[in-house]
């Protein structure tokens, strides 16, 4: 399928063969298990009936147009449709961060876009890529093609990270260029302004696309392991300042817990899919049990 391996420096190319072999694992295990695509159902604004086929579930009868018609027909929704999506990436500095787990949130958030970008591929949808930090760095449009996947893979494995972060500019950008309404899909550290980012997403849902972001953090941001005097750096800023990790440790670990309880209960009301992940958890395991859990929801 990463036909674009001949035309990368060897290191790329066995960049690209690992990041392409992990993301048909996991989504091979996931689509063996479920039989069935995650994204499907999301939307259900109904579209049309058509007739009533083996393999259809029950559920989607229509009772009172067999009523009518003594012919069973289902409700044919939009989200049966192929669904456009698109990934939106943070590149900004603090996503290359990390303390002692072998994944910074960038790498982490490569491997999560490689196997949704191979799951909306497999079920034949246009998946793109949008990379931004301030404002929008790179894009490939979607494409349902076999190919996408070799060109989303060699952007991703060749990404750099630097400038802050930001996404109501971003999000602006990405707005203008969506022609239907989208699957976007948000992964970032979220380290700027909660209420101006909030506002930023709620931008999408309110514009008709189906929104999920997927807010990754370091293993050490969340739990915050240190101990005595240490110096903290903004990873965007270079400010540095000393503590005493022990003085601080238990207020740190609470303030994090209430960001990240904001984000969800905002994001909640806007039916915006909210997944809090840090890079202790397996991308994998934590990618299949969002995955499974908003196939039980739809």
């Amino acid at each position: 399928m990463v036909a674009v391996e001949q035309y990368l420096k060897p290191e790329l190319a066995s960049q690209i063969k690992r990041l392409d072999l992990r993301a048909q694992l996991v989504v091979k295990g996931f689509l063996q298990g479920l039989h069935a695509s995650p994204f499907h159902g999301f939307s259900v604004e109904f579209s049309e009936h058509r007739r009533y086929s083996h393999g259809d579930d029950p559920k989607d009868i229509d009772w009172l147009a067999y009523a009518k018609t003594d012919r069973y027909y289902v409700k044919k929704f939009e989200s049966e449709t192929n669904l456009t999506g698109y990934i939106m990436m943070d590149t900004s500095r603090s996503m290359a961060y990390t303390y002692r787990q072998q994944l910074t949130k960038i790498d982490y958030c490569i491997c999560l876009a490689a196997a949704l970008s191979y799951l909306m591929l497999m079920q034949q949808d246009p998946i793109g890529l949008v990379t931004f930090d301030q404002k929008i760095k790179a894009s490939i449009q979607p494409k349902s093609r076999r190919s996408q996947f070799a060109a989303i893979l060699s952007l991703l494995i060749k990404l750099k990270t630097g400038g802050k972060t930001e996404l109501s500019g971003p999000i602006r950008q990405m707005m203008s260029m969506l022609n239907h309404r989208s699957l976007i899909i948000i992964m970032s550290d979220l380290l700027t302004d909660s209420e101006s980012s909030i506002d930023a997403v709620r931008m999408l849902k309110h514009a008709g696309h189906d929104v999920i972001v997927f807010h990754v953090l370091d293993e050490a941001e969340v739990y915050f392991p240190f101990q005595g005097l240490v110096e903290l750096r903004d990873p965007e800023t270079d400010e540095q300042i000393p503590v005493n990790a022990d003085d601080i440790g238990e207020e740190y670990r609470e303030n994090v817990r209430k960001f990240r309880e904001e984000m969800k209960t905002s994001f909640s009301r806007s039916r915006i899919d909210y997944v809090p992940l840090d890079t202790s958890v397996p991308y994998d395991k934590a990618l299949m049990e969002y995955l499974i859990s908003r196939r039980n929801r739809f």
